[in-house]
């Protein structure tokens, strides 16, 4: 009988020590999605690498585990949406990822709420110019991605407004995007998801943001985040896929990693959206992601 006990306990012990190291596994992930729009050609299809929330970290100690994982996903385009840079660490890993991809892919960037707080933007900007970035601070422009024309928009993190004295960002975004066309698909870099319902006023298809660190901490099946900056608990878009009618909104969980406040199964996350083109498609769209 104490054989058995002891059995019983090896395994439960063996079970909560598997919970706890898949609970706080730190390792870089990859998530993909597929979206599909009548925008974009039956056949056509265009890959988009989402990198937020960065944070200056470095993974494989040059940035080259992050960056090989990138170019190995072939994406037509990387969109940075805000906090790659970071007002505490410095900017060695921005610098060393960029120097790893750029003029192999098209680079684009929007501000989070960090590149603010460093209150030096010329220096955070600077950087990103040197290595031939486009950043998107509340303006959009075509782009020509696997010979898929779409447009490719931005908006600058509304703290801007803190440290920019008269900056109003609804008002940037209503006289940047008022000749957004609605012909092609169309791409917003956002930094903050929470920002939604400004976003829905213009015709963007999807929108792309990062900020809320995949809610920290998650259960999962029944919690998919904790805490979110600005929302407290239970940020309503923690990350993931969000659909409000005809605009998708694609959410990451972030890259930074902190072991001050360690993740709970929620490691930090590249993701890969595919976007695929269904014009005269006659079949059933109800499954679009």
């Amino acid at each position: 009988m104490k054989k058995a006990n002891w059995g019983r306990r090896c395994i439960l012990f063996g079970l909560l020590a598997l919970a706890g190291a898949a609970a706080f596994y730190q390792g870089l992930v990859t998530t993909f999605y597929t979206i599909e729009s009548d925008k974009l050609k039956e056949g056509t299809s265009i890959r988009l690498a989402l990198v937020t929330d960065l944070h200056s970290h470095i993974y494989g100690g040059d940035q080259s585990q992050l960056a090989q994982r990138i170019l190995a996903s072939r994406p037509d385009a990387v969109l940075f949406a805000g906090d790659i840079y970071d007002n505490v660490t410095p900017p060695d890993g921005v610098r060393l990822l960029l120097a790893k991809l750029a003029g192999r892919v098209p680079l684009y960037y929007v501000t989070g709420n960090h590149e603010y707080w460093t209150r030096d933007m010329d220096t955070v900007l600077a950087l990103f110019a040197e290595y031939g970035v486009t950043v998107l601070d509340d303006r959009w422009e075509y782009a020509s991605l696997h010979g898929v024309q779409v447009a490719v928009a931005g908006v600058s993190d509304p703290v801007r407004a803190d440290f920019d004295r008269g900056f109003d960002p609804r008002a940037a975004m209503a006289e940047g995007f008022a000749d957004l066309p609605q012909d092609v698909y169309t791409i917003l870099l956002a930094h903050r998801p929470n920002w939604i319902g400004e976003y829905q006023k213009y015709p963007f298809d999807l929108v792309v943001s990062g900020h809320n660190h995949g809610g920290q901490a998650r259960i999962p099946f029944l919690l998919d985040g904790l805490v979110g900056p600005d929302e407290g608990f239970f940020p309503k878009y923690p990350g993931g896929v969000y659909r409000h009618g005809a605009l998708t909104q694609v959410v990451s969980r972030g890259l930074s990693v902190n072991w001050k406040l360690p993740r709970v199964f929620n490691p930090p996350e590249l993701v890969v959206i595919d976007v695929r083109g269904t014009e005269g498609f006659s079949g059933d769209l109800s499954k679009s992601y």
